[in-house]
């Protein structure tokens, strides 16, 4: 996956690196030359001097190939409108904006741009969203035996019945946060666009979980 960075701070610099450490192509954007000396010296990834939601500025950092795109510099009306810039403009689905106001981002969380916040908390919750293969654990249990997670899901599985992917994955849904509320699906809750699904179900079972929501629906399970 290409994935466009605004903002070579100390975050979008952990970003860049850990994307890149993972196979990804990473381009990072920063007005500042002077902030990309914050990036390894055998960093292979595109580096752009511009603002992220100047257009010029965005092409030169391929967003127009990018599966996701990262807002993290250090101003909140920079992040979001280069984030729905990017979703808007160009299409990109998977957007991730820093709101370091809190009102804020719940605000911008209702409009649909995913949000985060807090220095230590944001680069996991930034590749938790642009890398949604696999299910992220948010609580274990104290044997380890039984989890909580984020489980990512097949596009296709939007529209169906929450008790219907529950019998698919053979786990019980927890709970939906919808537009930054939590949902506890009913029998008659089904799943919209933008939905983000949580599953508690046994460790060891959490890969099988993973590959049955990550292909499409069989015809009967949806």
């Amino acid at each position: 996956m290409h994935i466009v960075i605004m903002g070579c701070g100390r975050v979008g610099s952990t970003l860049a690196h850990i994307l890149e450490d993972s196979g990804h192509s990473v381009a990072i954007i920063d007005r500042d030359p002077q902030a990309f000396r914050r990036l390894r010296a055998g960093f292979r990834g595109r580096r752009v001097t511009g603002i992220g939601f100047d257009r010029d500025v965005l092409e030169e950092a391929g967003i127009e190939s990018a599966g996701a795109y990262v807002a993290v510099s250090s101003g909140d009306n920079s992040n979001i409108i280069s984030a729905r810039v990017a979703r808007e403009t160009f299409g990109v689905d998977n957007v991730v904006a820093r709101i370091y106001d809190p009102r804020r981002a719940e605000v911008y969380q209702r409009l649909g741009i995913p949000t985060v916040a807090t220095v230590r908390w944001t680069a996991d919750q930034i590749l938790r969203r642009v890398l949604p293969e696999g299910a992220e654990p948010l609580w274990r249990d104290p044997t380890g035996a039984v989890v909580l997670a984020e489980v990512a899901y097949h596009p296709g599985w939007i529209g169906s019945l929450v008790s219907a992917i529950e019998e698919a994955a053979g786990a019980r849904a927890a709970f939906i946060n919808r537009m930054g509320e939590a949902l506890l699906p009913k029998d008659d809750t089904v799943l919209q666009e933008g939905d983000i699904l949580h599953m508690i179900a046994a460790e060891n079972d959490m890969d099988r979980i993973n590959k049955v929501l990550s292909g499409a629906p069989e015809e009967e399970s949806h």
